[in-house]
């Protein structure tokens, strides 16, 4: 197990990012940011001035010391190549590498393309569409196809130097659209587009709250073009000073706001988008996935597996049995189709809540069934739709029928149905029955047949060794199982 550290230096920021690291996965252990004014020096003057040099020195300085009381053996530090504009950035980085023994790297253009999209194919369950990605100083138009890029356009405005000249949020959003045009920037109105950068999270953020959204998670979050045009309208009637009191964006600077919602609205506007997913990703996020699992075969084709194998890395012990527990409630799922009658829509927030059983005990061992609906809410898994992973959640909740909350059900009652709360108390009895069959912590029941007779189903059990405790624990089910599906259930 290693550490590896992510230093960056944007034209904003300076932010350190340590990652523990194991067998080619990954887990963020610690992260620092501190403001840099870079950007205000190099917009005015092209020159960075003596207190901005020494600001940031400083600040790195301490990063270096963080990074040597936690043993981080790789430290990968990246720049923004807007530094390049400043007519003494030679000297900066110099004065930085005397003082810190850290050498930037300038993520070029080719560089921010690559990292976000890696990031974002680890993070969206979509072989082919359009990532639209917001930076300070650029935005991004990457066409991809069965994860190969295929094409990318730069429109040379960020949601940092589109505001220079001090432009209202109309006048903003017309040169956005003028350099699109320029650029002849155009997609398939029927493509699949991802949203990406702090611009599209804020965005994201505020659509929630304007539409009443239960769920606080950003990744994978779907706005309509309707929706994007009440929170247009929203933002565009608030003076900045009220912009301010909006909580919970990634940078509370209001008019960073406002311009990368005009870059938002342009592109909108300009592509006739009918919806676009939000995702997380970032240059950090590709730069962890390019230099940590490169040494792991990804599992493209289940981005949903290989984000929980990620997690799980970190948490498994001799005695875990997720992965058995998910292949046999895959197995139950097919073997009492017939009595569930539950759509395979289903069968990804099965899967949710049969390898994560378990979540909750890293909160509480006591009722750690009810404690895994948060664990998983706030699991940042990927490969799977929110819906799904609120499924999910109460799937692992319903393992113990006591812990189902209609009141709780009823806060997310615009995103569920009356089939969604039939489904999760069926399914979390199948999770429970997987979890008994697993219980001597081996592989003794590899298999079940099932066989229906009159008021009872027989399960048939294919073994490896003595089933005793697995059929002693999974006939301790049979009281859920009998009130959710009506029949009576005998192990053989």
């Amino acid at each position: 197990m290693e550490k590896v550290a992510i230093v960056e230096l944007t034209s904003t920021n300076t932010i350190l990012s340590i990652y523990q690291t194991k067998n080619g996965r990954f887990k963020l252990i610690r992260q620092e940011s501190d403001l840099a004014g870079i950007a205000k020096d190099i917009n005015e003057e092209k020159l960075l001035k003596p207190k901005t040099m020494s600001d940031v020195v400083n600040v790195l300085k301490l990063y270096r010391t963080i990074v040597e009381e936690n043993d981080v053996k790789k430290i990968i530090p990246v720049a923004n190549s807007v530094l390049l504009q400043a007519r003494n950035q030679r000297g900066f980085f110099e004065e930085i590498y005397n003082n810190t023994g850290m050498g930037f790297t300038f993520l070029s253009d080719e560089d921010v393309v690559k990292n976000i999209y890696t990031s974002v194919i680890n993070k969206i369950d979509n072989s082919k569409g359009t990532i639209i990605y917001v930076s300070t100083h650029n935005t991004y138009f990457i066409k991809y196809n069965r994860r190969t890029t295929l094409g990318v356009e730069i429109v040379p405005f960020g949601y940092e130097n589109i505001m220079e000249g001090d432009l209202n949020f109309e006048q903003m959003k017309a040169a956005f659209v003028a350099e699109m045009a320029a650029k002849n920037i155009s997609v398939d109105e029927s493509d699949f587009f991802v949203g990406a950068g702090n611009a599209f999270v804020n965005f994201a953020r505020v659509a929630r709250k304007i539409d009443h959204y239960p769920l606080e998670l950003d990744n994978n979050y779907i706005v309509n073009s309707l929706l994007e045009g009440k929170v247009i309208n929203f933002v565009k009637g608030l003076d900045l000073e009220k912009i301010k009191k909006v909580k919970g964006l990634v940078d509370d600077r209001s008019e960073v706001l406002l311009s990368g919602l005009a870059i938002i609205s342009a592109i909108f506007d300009k592509l006739k988008l009918s919806e676009i997913t939000v995702s997380t990703a970032n240059i950090k996020h590709g730069l962890i996935c390019s230099n940590v699992s490169s040494e792991v075969q990804e599992r493209f084709s289940d981005l949903f597996g290989s984000s929980f194998d990620n997690i799980y890395e970190f948490v498994k012990d001799e005695n875990s049995t997720n992965l058995r527990v998910a292949n046999m409630a895959g197995i139950l799922f097919k073997q009492l189709k017939v009595m569930h009658k539950l759509p395979r829509t289903y069968v990804k927030p099965l899967r949710v809540a049969a390898y994560m059983f378990d979540s909750g005990k890293q909160i509480n061992f006591e009722d750690y069934e009810k404690h895994g609906f948060y664990a998983i809410l706030n699991s940042n898994l990927c490969g799977v739709s929110q819906k799904d992973l609120l499924l999910g959640a109460f799937i692992c909740q319903c393992q113990s029928s006591d812990n189902f909350n209609l009141s709780q059900w009823m806060k997310y009652k615009d995103l569920l149905t009356d089939e969604d709360l039939n489904a999760v108390r069926k399914l979390g009895v199948i999770v429970k029955l997987a979890v008994a069959l697993n219980s001597s912590k081996q592989l003794v029941v590899t298999d079940v047949v099932c066989d229906i007779l009159g008021d009872s189903i027989i399960m048939k059990l294919i073994v490896n060794s003595d089933p005793t405790y697995e059929i002693m624990q999974g006939m301790k089910v049979s009281s859920d199982y009998r009130k959710f599906f009506k029949k009576n259930l005998q192990l053989i």
